[in-house]
């Protein structure tokens, strides 16, 4: 119940301050968009591009948890993770909001959560961001993206959902952890305090969920045991 009451304050405050208390939207917003989506970078700050494409990234990293986490709730995951595309936390929010824990995993995988569940999928998510994040902070126009966050409504709240949906993951990553088997209290800690790149981290090194076929074997898995304390 806490959660619920938690996660549902966090995201009415934040559409609350989206359409009350941010900067208002500038006339050149949509052409923005527009030019952010074809790769017309030219004359914008590249924090601003790189937080827009990390934006697009997001969704399939949070597939890679929430696909696996909604098949024993009583809601399904996929349409808030379809929602995030467009609209990050404000579609994300409501499911962590109605979501029970769920660190048990029963059935099988199908062509989707194969990917997803891949090393090569977190290993191609974790550099792509990475890559961003760095060519922005590198190349990037601190005191123009200050200023362009202090009167643009889209870049203002591209930058806070993307604070949020960073901040969001510790609160996945437990049920994720049990389900996968592992049981390292510090592997936890690291993935949960470091922002975005301790998810990364986990996303990379968590072993992968057995098929229907492979889940006898699960307790001896090899793989889980070198993360297990």
């Amino acid at each position: 119940m806490l959660q619920k009451i938690v996660f549902g304050l966090i995201w009415l405050i934040f559409i609350i301050y989206t359409f009350g208390f941010a900067p208002p939207t500038q006339p050149d917003t949509l052409d923005l968009i527009i030019n952010l989506s074809l790769g017309k970078w030219e004359q914008i700050n590249p924090i601003i591009i790189a937080i827009f494409y990390i934006m697009g990234v997001f969704p399939t990293v949070y597939a890679c948890f929430l696909l696996f986490d909604g098949r024993g709730q009583k809601i399904p995951a996929y349409p808030f993770v379809i929602g995030s595309i467009g609209f990050g936390a404000y579609a994300l929010l409501p499911y962590f909001a109605l979501r029970q824990s769920n660190p048990s995993w029963h059935g099988d995988k199908n062509w989707l959560l194969k990917i997803l569940d891949s090393r090569l999928m977190a290993i191609v998510l974790s550099t792509t961001i990475t890559i961003f994040i760095v060519w922005g902070v590198v190349n990037g126009d601190w005191a123009d993206f200050i200023s362009q966050w202090q009167t643009s409504q889209f870049i203002h709240v591209m930058s806070l959902d993307f604070c949020l949906l960073c901040l969001l993951f510790p609160a996945i990553l437990k049920d994720d952890m049990k389900r996968r088997g592992i049981n390292n209290e510090q592997f936890f800690w690291l993935a949960a305090l470091i922002p975005l790149f301790g998810t990364l981290i986990y996303l990379c090194l968590r072993p992968s969920l057995p098929g229907l076929s492979e889940t006898k074997g699960l307790a001896t898995s090899p793989q889980k045991l070198r993360i297990n304390n």
